[in-house]
């Protein structure tokens, strides 16, 4: 037996064993890390078919040309600018820290790195990285020791990796990508590290913890490197609010079976997060790729080996992806007739000249049912035959061809039954079962939601490289303190609405005190240094009444179009805060895509400042209890209104479970009323983004049309059922809130994950829904029955979901207070999984 294979048969006792060990640990659950000895033999056995075929050598681009086949994206060798990130003044201030003095910004030239493609800069990075007491070995997690560090163009020898601490993040020069360049007695797990392993597998962070990181505009090059030694350019086991970005990978060209063993990212274990742009040239395995959760956009592979191999995970995405000149495309075979991936989706994609295609072992005969799902939207294989195949070169789909809609995994296909009841004639929802493997029609998707040529809108985060240092205004210089407890409200109005047209509103790191609504003006765009908090103060007699509840954040009015950017906030109550809804958005684009968040994220609680700790929040599992009035959150985290139209990416609404701050890192029962309320009339984008541990939902769509979603991550609120989903928040019917009028079980109120009411054309591409506690017990885990529902569909049509996992609810999906799609038919590895469900 594999240890693959090891992992399926044992995960649940895994997980509870492991868990135990962690009493303070968030409960995020994952497929076990394996340890370096495991990787080693997994990395060797990699379930491929045997190739006899060679590939031709992918041939280096001149340093200014694009790469072939890439999407929105360039290659920025050497293109000329200042880049404003190294010329703005730094100024920022960490206003809940200790220490005064700490040095947020911190560029590596000024710790003695050279860049000059000769020094060793190895020691001066790890000491710009570390400098200040932070957050690294033997720390799980800190907010009040955030860094950037910062690296000027230049090639950069490394010898052993960069240590990525926590709450960190690598900035290079946009314009003028620096080089981090393996020498060749290079020896490590990568360039980049951002969860150092120690002896028997443990790591320097809880993996689905390792929170609030960024890598973004480099050039990783191992090519001096032994290509028969384990070499990675970054080790990415990460959670939530994180994201790599603009990166090239350069590996040693070579053909399959040659026994290279360099890969471009080796991600192991998590629970994330956002990737895009980039680029892989050469290698054995451009992404080997292992987390629960992972929204992948505009990767572009040239000439790997394999460009992705799926190790393991719950839901994937990927998006726009262009794989060019390699021998495998994309290697799902792990686990043999025991697939050990959850599911897959690969939407509006490119694979061109390529050996192989999609390699699965997804069969009638493999096990689970669900494991391997695999979900094909718009996917086109030129030159590459065949497109889905068996390890044993066994044709699933042939290649060459464009594949509009493609599905392996259970299947639903809801619809209306008449029946006689009591000599009534009714119509009631039910649903036809199958498992299939097979190309199928795929549903109309309104206009609103696709570009010209047919994909699904959108865009990467915005970086503004093009834009003069002198365009960005400071909220310090501007007058606002941003010290956590002066009122802020009235600076940091006047400051946006100063903001000109070709000005960026600049927001020094610091907490900004939020006492009465923001306007956001309609025009203006507002860039964060490493996520400046905005702290709205819950004393305000405006944000106290859970009756009258108003927005923190306004952006724009109902029936507004303009073109807002929010880049890199933290939103957060300071103390409770029950009438705040933290922030509405009412503004549509001027056109699609052209406003937006990207890496905005809402903290609720657990961390210094909120006032919402451990000190007085931990946990009682052992009496039975109603909601501690200091330890209610808001209202709701975001409300998109009928006229508000958006993009979203990278995106984390986290109402905290644990501590971060304080030195127990205790679990914490925080309550809070709702998470993200959709009722736009279309269209909205949403990629990447999760939203956790309020009572009543955490995603809720409501008499709304022309939604896109591109994995959506929630899970229950921790404490449910002491007390249940209907404390402390009363239902409200203005917001369409759920009544749980259907239950009768203690189980069945509990937060929906997902609940869509009165809505049309709705559109997810895969969600990972957990529930992993009962009052904080784990036993339903072994019983799969935490909660009795977990997505709820009522008066809706034209909904289309796919890749659709939970975990431990009774029913997946009920309509109508009808159940109709139970777990125990869509068994997986960990969660239970949907290929496609469908209510026309």
């Amino acid at each position: 037996m594999t240890p693959s294979q090891m992992r399926i048969v044992c995960l649940t006792f895994l997980l509870l064993s492991f868990f135990s060990l962690l009493p303070g640990a968030k409960a995020d659950f994952q497929v076990p890390g394996l340890s370096p000895y495991e990787l080693k033999v997994e990395l060797g056995n990699l379930d491929t078919p045997h190739i006899g075929l060679q590939v031709e050598k992918f041939q280096a681009l001149d340093e200014r040309e694009a790469p072939p086949e890439t999407h929105q994206h360039e290659k920025r060798y050497g293109s000329g600018g200042s880049y404003w990130v190294s010329q703005i003044k730094r100024q920022g201030k960490i206003a809940y820290g200790a220490n005064s003095s700490y040095i947020l910004w911190r560029n590596v030239r000024d710790y003695g790195a050279m860049g000059d493609g000769v020094t060793d800069d190895t020691y001066a990075i790890n000491n710009a990285t570390a400098d200040g007491s932070r957050c690294g070995l033997g720390c799980d997690s800190s907010t009040t020791v955030p860094a950037i560090v910062y690296f000027p163009p230049g090639t950069y020898m490394v010898s052993t990796p960069l240590v990525q601490y926590y709450y960190t993040q690598f900035i290079g020069d946009a314009n003028n990508l620096p080089v981090i360049m393996a020498m060749p007695s290079f020896r490590g797990i990568g360039l980049f590290d951002t969860d150092v392993y120690l002896p028997y597998g443990a790591t320097w962070y809880t993996n689905q913890n390792n929170f609030y990181r960024q890598i973004r505009n480099f050039v990783m090059d191992i090519t001096q490197a032994p290509a028969n030694q384990s070499t990675h350019c970054i080790h990415w086991q990460v959670a939530q609010a994180t994201s790599l970005q603009n990166i090239v990978f350069n590996m040693v060209q070579g053909t399959l079976g040659d026994g290279s063993q360099q890969q471009g990212i080796f991600m192991d274990n998590g629970s994330g997060g956002l990737l895009e742009d980039l680029i892989f040239n050469g290698g054995a395995v451009g992404f080997f790729s292992g987390n629960q959760q992972f929204t992948c956009r505009n990767l572009t592979f040239n000439g790997c080996q394999t460009a992705i191999y799926q190790n393991w995970d719950w839901v994937f995405t990927y998006k726009e992806i262009y794989i060019n000149d390699c021998g495998i495309a994309m290697d799902l075979s792990t686990g043999g007739d025991f697939p050990a991936l959850g599911s897959v989706i690969v939407q509006d994609s490119v694979f061109t000249n390529n050996q192989y295609g999609i390699i699965t072992t997804f069969s009638t005969n493999s096990t689970p049912v669900s494991a391997g799902t695999l979900v094909l939207d718009n996917v086109n294989f030129t030159n590459t035959n065949p497109a889905v195949q068996f390890p044993n070169n066994t044709v699933i789909v042939p290649g060459n061809q464009r594949i509009a809609s493609f599905v392996q995994g259970t299947a639903y296909s809801a619809y209306e039954v008449e029946q006689d009841i009591n000599g009534l004639h009714c119509w009631e929802p039910t649903a036809n079962y199958s498992r299939i493997q097979q190309v199928i029609d795929r549903p109309d998707i309104p206009a609103s939601l696709l570009t010209p040529t047919g994909t699904i809108w959108s865009r990467s985060r915005p970086q503004y490289e093009g834009v003069p240092v002198a365009s960005f205004i400071s909220s310090y210089d501007f007058g606002c303190v941003g010290d956590g407890l002066t009122d802020d409200t009235q600076c940091v109005q006047d400051f946006l609405d100063s903001i000109g047209t070709e000005e960026i509103a600049y927001f020094d790191h610091g907490a900004y005190l939020i006492t009465d609504t923001i306007q956001v003006p309609n025009n203006v765009k507002m860039q964060g240094e490493i996520w400046p908090l905005f702290m709205i103060d819950g004393s305000s007699s405006v944000f106290s009444d859970v009756n009258n509840p108003q927005p923190a954040f306004r952006v724009g009015n109902p029936g507004d179009v303009g073109t807002v950017e929010m880049v890199e906030l933290v939103f957060e109550t300071r103390g409770p805060a029950p009438g705040c809804i933290m922030m509405e958005w009412n503004l549509a684009g001027t056109t699609p895509t052209a406003t937006g968040m990207w890496d905005t994220h809402w903290r609720i609680g657990g961390s210094n400042g909120t006032l919402l700790q451990s000190d007085h929040c931990t946990k009682n599992p052992n009496i039975a209890h109603g909601a501690n009035a200091t330890c209610i959150a808001a209202f709701l985290l975001l409300h998109i209104t009928p006229t508000g139209s958006l993009i979203m990416s990278n995106n984390w609404g986290w109402v905290s479970d644990h501590e971060l701050d304080l030195v127990d890192h205790s679990q914490i029962d925080i309550y809070n009323g709702r998470g993200i309320l959709i009722e736009s009339q279309g269209p909205v984008w949403v990629y990447g983004s999760s939203f956790e541990h309020s009572v009543l939902y955490n995603y809720q769509i409501a008499n709304a049309k022309e939604i896109y979603m591109s994995i959506i991550q929630s899970e229950t609120a921790y404490m449910q059922n002491n007390p249940n989903s209907l404390t402390p928040f009363t239902p409200n019917s203005v917001y369409s809130d759920p009544t749980f009028g259907e239950c009768y079980t203690a189980n069945c109120y509990k937060t929906f994950g997902l609940r869509i009411f009165n809505s049309t054309y709705i559109y997810s591409y895969g969600a990972g829904l957990y529930s992993f506690f009962n009052n904080y017990d784990q036993g339903c885990l072994l019983t799969e029955d935490c909660q009795q529902l977990m997505v709820s569909l009522e008066q809706s049509e034209a909904v289309y979901l796919y890749a659709l996992s939970t975990k431990a609810a009774l029913n997946m999906v009920e309509i109508d207070d009808v159940a109709v799609v139970p777990q125990v038919a869509n068994g997986n590895i960990f969660c239970q999984t949907v290929a496609i469900f469908e209510y026309p």
